[in-house]
This record gives C-alpha cells, sequence and structure tokens, in this order.
C-alpha cells in the first residue's frame, strides 16, 4: 500500500504478540506500548529534514547532520488511548510539544464525535498523529481535518499506531491519500462491531484499567 509502512522489526512483533494476550495486566500492558511506540517513533522520523552542521569533537572539527526543524516535533495523541504511545516519542525527542484532540466513537453510528481540541498556534513543524488502532479510520481522518485546519500541512503529518485494519486505511486514503500512516501490524478485518480482528480488544481500557 501506498504510504503505508508496516513495521518488520523481530522486537517489534515481539512485544506487540505479548501485547495481544488478553492475560497480560495493565502494567505489561503499558510497558509492552511504550516499547512499540519508542520503535515506531524511530522509524516514523526517519525522513525528518536535517541541515549539515561542523562539530569540534575532541580530536578534531568534522562535518554532521543535525534535525533541521526550528520548532521541536508535535506529538498529537486521539484521547484517550493515544496518550499511551506518547511516551516513546518522549524518549527520542525529550524536547517535544503536545496537542491534544478529543473524539469518541458513537457506537451506533460508528463515526467519531469531537469533544475537545487544543494545539499550538505554531504547526508549520513535524507532526505525529498517535492512536493505538486505526480501525474504521473515522477517526483518523477526522484527526486529520482538524489538524489541516489548524494550519498543518498533510506532508508534516505522520499517522501512528499499533495496529491498523485494511478498511481503515482504504478509508483514510480515500480522504487523504498522502496521509503516511506508520503500523505496527496490518490486521486481517474489523467484525461487525469495528473491532479490528484478531487486534487486541479495547486498548484505552487496557491501558488504563478500565476494563
Amino acid at each position: 500500500m501506498k504510504n503505508v509502512y508496516v513495521s518488520k522489526h523481530h522486537v517489534v512483533a515481539d512485544r506487540l504478540s505479548r501485547l495481544r494476550d488478553k492475560n497480560a495486566p495493565v502494567h505489561d500492558f503499558r510497558r509492552y506500548v511504550h516499547e512499540i511506540s519508542q520503535a515506531l517513533a524511530y522509524e516514523a522520523s526517519a525522513n525528518l529534514a536535517v541541515k549539515d552542521v561542523t562539530v569540534t569533537t575532541p580530536l578534531v572539527e568534522t562535518k554532521g547532520q543535525m534535525l533541521a526543524n526550528d520548532l521541536p516535533v508535535l506529538v498529537v495523541p486521539i484521547l484517550r488511548a493515544g496518550l499511551g504511545l506518547v511516551s516513546g516519542f518522549e524518549t527520542l525527542f525529550p524536547d517535544y510539544h503536545m496537542g491534544h484532540i478529543g473524539l469518541y466513537r458513537d457506537e451506533e453510528t460508528k463515526k467519531p464525535v469531537q469533544y475537545m481540541t487544543k494545539l499550538p498556534k505554531a504547526m508549520n513543524r513535524p507532526i505525529f498523529l498517535v492512536d493505538p488502532m486505526l480501525a474504521t479510520g473515522h477517526s483518523t481522518a477526522k484527526a486529520v481535518e482538524i489538524l489541516l485546519a489548524a494550519g498543518a500541512k498533510i506532508t508534516d503529518i505522520r499517522a501512528v499506531t499499533l495496529i491498523s485494519a485494511p478498511e481503515g486505511i482504504k478509508y483514510v486514503h480515500e480522504v487523504y491519500p498522502d496521509l503516511a500512516i506508520y503500523t505496527a501490524a496490518l490486521d486481517s478485518h474489523l467484525n461487525e462491531h469495528a473491532f479490528i480482528v484478531p487486534g487486541l480488544g479495547d486498548a484505552g481500557d487496557r491501558l488504563f484499567g478500565t476494563l
């Protein structure tokens, strides 16, 4: 799939299998999400713009590269479950800024309902939109719509998710074909309740112990 990047890292595969286990306790579930999100942060940031610099080592002066963005990267979790992925990005980008997009899924229509948005004024920077599950794709598409309305560029947005469904990716790319999607796994399908199969259940409930 164009603009879809499924992790091939064996450590990610290991943590994902542990994450799927219905018997994983909350503290382990959180740790696996953190470790996967950290790996995905590396993969999703691999093509960030860089600039040439000169560095003086203890021995000589040498050429190198540093990230070129003037502003810290922006991490935007889709509340509430997206908060679980933030720590992995914080490890890689300790100076990150964070926005919030609050959406919940209407269980009858399966469509997202917006209940809050808090974003910085400066949106001209790399943006990581994080949410554990890309199921129907409606929440991701809605969040991208909100980011674009706030001044972001589609080429600056990277959607990062633990598990994606083919139906969700198809829907999102019908609306935003240029959106880059990074995921740890592309699962089989959605069931009649719009849950990803095989999936891992409700990520928010498993992260926060609200089962």
